[in-house]
């Protein structure tokens, strides 16, 4: 029979249900799917390529069979469960940050580094979502003229933290707007979001975050290193690095949460070796895949989360000069984390395999 067995562990969560989407959209051969998710959601059933798989408690006995099994059940799963599969003869692509860092874990946008998939021993890892989505622009620029410097500030969105984040946005801003009841429920339910009653805190409910994210920006992503970096910034300078095979790029991260549902932004400053013209740039990015160029300001055409939200594109606009360093450009970002900064780069991933 033709087509793979396909197991998708973390199948009810935010980016496991993006996976199972972006599956049937771009038509993977998937013969058999596998879906696994924790013993709480056994026994659910969803919907893919017109049926239904019912869900399977993710156990170190679920991969019999399997031949790829893409992971977004978290780091600490990944490092119980993704040994068992590679053992039971599966590849795993793991969207967690479990193996990044790994010597002899390939870490892979397959725009940027496809080869460097050649080189796995069983495990395969997507990068986080920042990361993908900066990778993007930055590597067809940094081909034409050698990237130096990076400096980003990202605005990521709730999503990013998981179905409980989206709704305690939702119901942290009915709440200040004084919306009912029955509105409140009625805006989580057309987002899909399970109404799970969290702490409260000052009349306002928290789980996800320290403090209110409603009308609010947290530059906090992660956990502090005691030089005051948070994880998610340690994540782009050393995901960026061992993507380009190029360490001697320097990059400096601020990472921010935003009351944004879906999709992450950054505004990006670089320096590069070589001159390069922001018409050079829209250029080359207009022939890079998966990039989008939306840059005309005359018309208020520029890079917005709402208009990246379910776009497999990066968007990229306001290219222009930085004056304040040599051979300095800038530019905005938006694209959809959980498809190609999580489900969608995990799938093309599989593609490549």
């Amino acid at each position: 029979m033709s087509g793979k067995v396909v197991a998708v562990a973390g199948a009810t969560g935010a980016v496991g249900t993006e996976m199972l989407k972006v599956l049937e959209t771009r038509r993977f051969p998937v013969r058999k799917l596998v879906a696994l998710a924790s013993a709480r959601s056994a026994g659910k059933r969803l919907g893919f390529a017109g049926g239904e798989v019912e869900v399977q408690e993710l156990t170190e006995g679920s991969f019999d069979g399997v031949e790829i099994a893409l992971f977004s059940a978290g780091g600490s799963r990944s490092k119980l469960f993704a040994p068992a599969a590679v053992a039971a003869g599966a590849v795993v692509v793991d969207n967690s940050s479990a193996f990044r860092m790994e010597d002899d874990v390939p870490l892979v946008v397959p725009e940027v580094n496809a080869a460097a998939i050649r080189g796995h021993k069983g495990i395969i890892a997507n990068p986080n979502c920042s990361t993908i989505l900066l990778a993007m622009p930055l590597w067809p620029i940094h081909r034409a003229a050698r990237v130096t410097r990076c400096i980003v500030a990202t605005y990521q969105a709730v999503s990013g933290t998981g179905a409980k984040a989206i709704s305690e946005l939702a119901r942290q801003t009915a709440a200040v707007m004084g919306r009912p009841a029955y509105a409140e429920a009625a805006l989580l339910a057309g987002m899909g979001v399970r109404d799970d009653r969290p702490h409260v805190v000052d009349g306002l409910e928290r789980v996800a975050y320290p403090h209110q994210i409603a009308f609010n920006l947290l530059p906090h992503i992660g956990d502090f290193y005691p030089e005051a970096d948070t994880t998610e910034e340690r994540k782009l300078v050393d995901e960026m690095h061992k993507i380009f095979s190029d360490a001697s790029i320097r990059i400096f991260g601020t990472t921010v949460r935003v009351p944004v549902f879906r999709a992450h932004s950054e505004a990006v400053h670089i320096q590069t070796a070589t001159p390069i013209s922001p018409d050079e740039v829209r250029e080359i990015l207009a022939e890079a895949p998966g990039v989008e160029v939306v840059d005309d300001p005359a018309k208020n055409r520029y890079p917005m989360p709402i208009e990246a939200t379910g776009r497999a594109e990066v968007l990229v606009g306001r290219i222009r000069r930085d004056p304040s360093v040599e051979n300095g450009l800038a530019f905005f970002l938006s694209g959809d984390q959980l498809l190609k900064g999580a489900a969608l780069n995990a799938v093309q991933i599989a593609e490549l395999l």
